[in-house]
């Protein structure tokens, strides 16, 4: 009547194929047994390499078999032949299975230079980046400079350009007063003037907040209603009525008490 799910799947808890017991007769060699070496994971399942080794294999025990006896000169002399033909068969292969193995390796080798290259091209570009954004970082703060500077120089060819004859000019007090725009109602940090500094002076300063015997003048005058206050104890409830019976409302609260309760 139970049932349990698990976290992982019927194939990850699947272990080697059973193998089961066997005997061999005797005088025989069973081709099975040949590749016993293989195992589950190792050459099995079987792929187009392991057929080829069994191909090899197979044609190895028929050229066994086809050897002729070491009973004559003639023989002898065919068997170190066929033996010395099988050894360059079996040095040429495995040459070929030299150059496929260094195949193999020189295409990764190529890979991984490539992919080398790749990311050193990467690292290069995101370093000319960096050192482009900062180049246009210095020139764009060199343009504001100059933009600056150019205002600034304009500023005083302006001022020069008023007073050209270089005479000395009034003070006109009544104009400076009515125009808004002015110094004196707005006046320019570039002249030596800072709205935040000596702003203590707009601070109200009274006699009887900063002062001790301002402070107690002012508490003088207050009435005595303001320093002593008089608190009135709250008269019970009466929960009785003049003949002596309990009201309504006291026995609805009890009731309430109970429920609450």
């Amino acid at each position: 009547t139970l049932g349990t799910q698990t976290d992982y799947r019927d194939g990850e808890t699947q272990t080697d194929p059973y193998s089961p017991e066997y005997v061999v007769p005797s005088g025989s060699v069973p081709e099975l047994l040949t590749l016993a070496a293989l195992t589950w994971g190792r050459g099995l399942p079987a792929g187009l390499a392991e057929v080829e080794m069994i191909e090899r294999a197979r044609e190895k025990r028929a050229w066994e078999a086809a050897l002729p006896a070491m009973d004559s000169a003639s023989h002898i002399m065919k068997r170190r032949k066929m033996m010395e033909d099988m050894e360059r068969k079996e040095w040429a292969f495995r040459e070929r299975e030299i150059e496929k193995l260094q195949d193999l390796r020189l295409e990764v080798l190529k890979k991984m230079l490539q992919r080398r290259e790749e990311n050193q091209n990467e690292l290069d570009a995101k370093r000319l980046d960096d050192h482009w954004q900062n180049h246009q970082k210095a020139k764009e703060e060199k343009i504001k400079k100059i933009q600056h500077d150019c205002a600034m120089m304009l500023r005083k060819l302006i001022a020069k350009r008023k007073n050209g004859m270089g005479k000395l000019q009034r003070r006109d007090i009544i104009k400076e007063y009515t125009d808004f725009a002015s110094q004196i109602y707005a006046p320019l940090s570039r002249i030596g003037y800072f709205p935040d500094n000596h702003s203590e002076r707009y601070v109200v300063k009274n006699f009887y907040l900063n002062t001790f015997a301002g402070l107690c003048e002012l508490e003088a005058s207050l009435p005595d209603s303001v320093t002593q206050v008089k608190i009135k104890a709250p008269k019970p409830k009466c929960i009785t009525t003049k003949t002596g019976s309990i009201r309504r409302s006291a026995r609805l609260e009890v009731e309430l008490a109970q429920v609450h309760q």
